[in-house]
């Protein structure tokens, strides 16, 4: 008889299934031979959601670094769409630029003498600092206007 701290070699086959992405839940069950039934015993289980919980988790941090890999490649692209000759394209960069948020665990990043940093895409010129304080003023109108 198995511990009730431990998974079956099936338990484990279902959860990897379920986070390789080739099939939705019902069809990782029907593979496996697993009816909804034993997949609900298997969701009260402590081992089971213990496992399945630390996947998830793994699965955050990895979106969570792939994601933060991209962001000041992401960023540069939208400081250069403020200058695009489509209004609409410009404001709606501008706008993004403004609804940035650093990720809520985010350390405090200690500052770095201007000689010391490291290379980062070219800060934002006057015309579009302009701009994007002048999309930030109509948004802010507006919606004391909607009040």
């Amino acid at each position: 008889m198995r511990r009730k701290n431990t998974l079956t070699k099936r338990q484990i086959d279902v959860i990897e299934d379920l986070f390789a992405g080739e099939l939705d839940e019902h069809a990782v069950l029907e593979k496996h031979n697993v009816n909804a039934k034993l997949y609900g015993k298997w969701q009260g289980e402590d081992a089971f959601i213990k496992h399945l919980e630390k996947r998830i988790t793994t699965a955050h941090r990895l979106s969570a670094a792939m994601i933060a890999r991209y962001a000041p490649m992401a960023a540069a692209k939208l400081v250069q769409l403020t200058q695009c000759e489509k209004e609409e394209t410009a404001r709606k960069a501008c706008l993004d630029i403004i609804a940035m948020q650093p990720p809520a665990a985010a350390p405090p990043r200690p500052q770095l003498p201007v000689a010391d940093a490291p290379d980062q895409p070219q800060n934002l010129t006057p015309q579009t600092a302009a701009k994007i304080l002048a999309i930030l003023a109509e948004e802010h109108q507006n919606a004391d206007e909607d009040i």
